[in-house]
């Protein structure tokens, strides 16, 4: 398993609470450009609709050696995740409605066995507060960490 793609804002901005993995439907030069990495994800959710769960928002750049065959390419468009549907029900239950406060966030997209895939998950937003004491938390560990090391 290759990580292709993380996305460092998700864990930082969120309190994630349930973790799915997922395939994506991509074009080939799509494929070729994501396994050299060149995948944004900052910034990106997941969407459920009507048709099943969608990638909103996510920058795959074109790949370089496509040439003119790609001249309409769209490198932020929708791109449907690949999910059982009783796996995509559970995800609209936890969910739960519009007022409900918790957003399926991709996390990272690596390769799996030659096949591209993207794990997300149920997260909280987190308020500012709730930020600061886990960046207190980190340095009291690291500090905590350096005292045993040097002991």
């Amino acid at each position: 398993m290759k990580i292709v793609a993380t996305n460092k804002r998700a864990r930082h901005d969120y309190e994630i609470l349930d973790k799915w993995e997922a395939g994506l439907v991509l074009t080939g030069a799509e494929v070729k450009s994501a396994k050299l990495g060149q995948v944004n994800l900052k910034g990106s959710y997941v969407s459920p609709r009507s048709q099943g769960l969608f990638l909103v928002n996510a920058h795959i750049s074109p790949y370089s050696k496509a040439g003119h065959a790609q001249k309409d390419y769209n490198p932020l468009r929708d791109r449907k995740l690949l999910i059982k549907k009783s796996e995509y029900n559970k995800i609209i239950g936890r969910q739960g409605g519009k007022n409900s406060g918790l957003t399926l966030v991709p996390i990272s997209l690596y390769n799996k066995r030659g096949f591209l895939k993207i794990d997300f998950a149920l997260g909280k937003g987190k308020k500012k507060y709730d930020k600061r004491q886990d960046l207190k938390k980190k340095e009291i560990n690291r500090k905590i960490r350096k005292v045993i090391k040097n002991q």
